[in-house]
């Protein structure tokens, strides 16, 4: 089987825009968003101005993708990503696209100068955050909100 993990292409739209309904609506049980209002923000991250995405491909068919967003941390004075998504199909969960996928996250993050990179997951996500902790990530102490 060959694994390519690579930079999402404006030809990905659409095997992209299948596996972010999948992930949003699929998984997490959200309600599906507009369509353009997707394809509008792959569209912003394929410019790679405020964010990037990576595509997972494994026999020449997308099976999961990675969102980076680039922001600033007060705290170091420096420039630092979030791993806002990492998704993959079933089937490829606990697998080596997942753990390509993360380490592309990583690599971006490290190669570009970012300070660090950090994410969040569901609380009750307990098989990533098994996955996580394999590839070394530290717990923060933070609580996180959200408000419209």
């Amino acid at each position: 089987m060959s694994l390519i993990v690579r930079n999402a292409e404006a030809d990905d739209v659409n095997g992209l825009t299948e596996l972010m309904y999948e992930y949003i609506v699929g998984f997490y049980k959200k309600p599906k968003p507009d369509v353009e209002k997707l394809h509008t923000l792959i569209h912003h991250l394929l410019e790679k101005q405020t964010g990037v995405q990576f595509v997972a491909e494994q026999n020449g068919e997308l099976v999961g993708f990675a969102t980076l967003y680039f922001t600033f941390s007060t705290m170091r004075a420096d420039k630092t990503t979030i791993m806002n998504d990492l998704f993959v199909m079933e089937p490829y969960r606990d697998t080596e696209v997942e753990t390509q996928l993360f380490l592309q996250c990583q690599r971006y993050s490290q190669d570009h100068g970012f300070a660090f990179m950090s994410w969040i997951t569901a609380p009750d996500n307990h098989r990533a955050q098994r996955f996580f902790d394999k590839k070394g990530g530290v717990r923060g102490d933070w609580v996180n909100y959200s408000i419209i």
